[in-house]
């Protein structure tokens, strides 16, 4: 059984900052890729940024030059470092594991979800 759990959400002023973390547990074999999506109120979920097991990242154009997501495969661990927040970065942030298991093939796995808000 996998888990994907995020942290480090909450509340934050326009310009300002927070780092999220997610870890992944379980009979992991193997991370693929591991990323970060948000979804805002009436809209649909996209993708913020990920990373894979190399370390090459991509990120969504609305959040290059603010936020850096960055990795530690011996934790099984993601990072979204956001800075200069804006009020339109408001969501409940979600995280991906791109996996495989011991004993099944490879799937994405999402955490609960951790809400950011971004308001004065």
């Amino acid at each position: 059984q996998v888990q994907v759990v995020e942290s480090g959400g909450g509340w934050v002023q326009p310009g300002g900052s927070l780092r999220l973390s997610c870890a992944a547990s379980g009979s992991i074999s193997s991370i693929y890729f591991m990323g970060w999506y948000r979804q805002a109120p009436g809209k649909q979920r996209e993708l913020v940024a990920r990373i894979s097991s190399a370390g090459t990242t991509n990120y969504a154009r609305s959040v290059k030059g603010r936020f850096t997501i960055s990795r530690d495969n011996a934790k099984k661990t993601v990072y979204l470092q956001m800075n200069s927040l804006l009020p339109e970065d408001t969501a409940v942030y979600y995280c991906n594991a791109d996996l495989r298991t011991i004993a099944t093939p490879r799937n994405d796995y999402w955490g609960q979800g951790t809400q950011v808000t971004v308001s004065s």
